[in-house]
């Protein structure tokens, strides 16, 4: 099996501040665990185009677009709210983060990789239709799939969500179109605060409790996600890959460990084989504790090998 990683070093520009958990060493975490690992000489390495802005207005509303290209800031910041700011390099690397996830649906595609994992940001999850939040700009995952849709003419796309906090974006945008599955799991209640609660397709909201360790979050995907998935077959996977229910991330309280990740990719990924010609496509959320960010993805990206 042929995996990609997308990437840009431009991603590293985008800076909203010393202390803010969304900084650009998360990249440079993962990128060191994969060289740890022996992976860069299994995985093919891609460098990520920045996406044509017409094909945000897949995902986004036009005037909201054009509020984040005109506020854009040359100098100083732009603040879309409290935790998601602009300095001058972020509209670039927010259009990179996005173009990679388009990058990776015609890589998949073509077959020149099976499946892709995109290690930019900034994130996307958060963004809405019409409003950026919670660190997020550009939704990347819900564009690529609607690309997906358009360019490819694929008539069943599945996002599945594991970061820890709810897709409350990802959902916004798809919510109501035909030919979406979406599955979230995600810690309760906690940020978005938004979010009820679901269990019928398209969208499968599965709560969290603060105390949730490794078995409960395998057996949730069981109970909920798979027979969705089995029931939807898919011709293509997006999955918005958060780290942040890691043990060692003091974003939140859930209690996930490496081993974890490895172990919902490779059920991930037999749906996909059985479906979707193997085609998964993995962006990278959340994940701040920057040891357990890397050797999480590491585990990650082996499952979408299948090591």
């Amino acid at each position: 099996m042929t995996v990609g990683v997308i990437s840009h070093h431009q991603c590293l520009t985008h800076d909203m501040g010393d202390y803010h958990p969304e900084a650009p060493a998360r990249m440079a975490a993962i990128q060191d665990q994969l060289i740890r690992s022996g992976l860069e000489y299994v995985i093919k390495q891609f460098d990520a185009n920045p996406i044509d802005k017409e094909l945000l207005y897949l995902a986004h509303d036009k005037s909201y677009i054009a509020s984040i290209f005109e506020n854009a800031p040359s100098e100083g910041t732009y603040n879309v709210d409290d935790d998601t700011v602009m300095n001058p390099n972020t509209l670039n690397a927010a259009l990179l983060s996005a173009g990679a996830a388009k990058d990776a649906v015609d890589l998949v595609m073509s077959k020149e990789i099976t499946s892709a994992f995109c290690a930019t940001r900034p994130p996307g999850h958060h963004a809405e239709y019409d409003k950026g939040m919670g660190f997020c700009f550009f939704n990347n995952v819900a564009i690529a799939a609607a690309y997906a849709k358009e360019k490819y003419k694929l008539k069943r796309v599945a996002i599945v969500d594991f970061d820890v906090h709810h897709g409350n974006g990802t959902e916004n945008i798809i919510k109501g179109k035909k030919g979406y599955l979406f599955c979230s799991t995600y810690q309760y209640p906690f940020y978005p605060f938004e979010v009820q609660e679901s269990t019928k397709p398209p969208i499968i909201n599965t709560p969290l409790a603060a105390t949730t360790k490794s078995t409960d979050f395998r057996q949730a995907i069981l109970d909920h996600w798979l027979p969705a998935l089995q029931k939807f077959k898919p011709q293509i996977i997006f999955i918005s890959a958060g780290f942040d229910a890691h043990v060692e991330d003091e974003m939140s309280q859930v209690s996930l460990v490496d081993e974890d990740y490895r172990w919902v990719t490779d059920q991930i990924k037999d749906i996909a084989d059985k479906y979707a010609d193997g085609r998964i496509v993995s962006v990278l959320e959340g994940g701040y504790s920057l040891s357990a960010l890397g050797r999480s993805a590491v585990a990650h990206i082996n499952g979408l090998i299948g090591y």
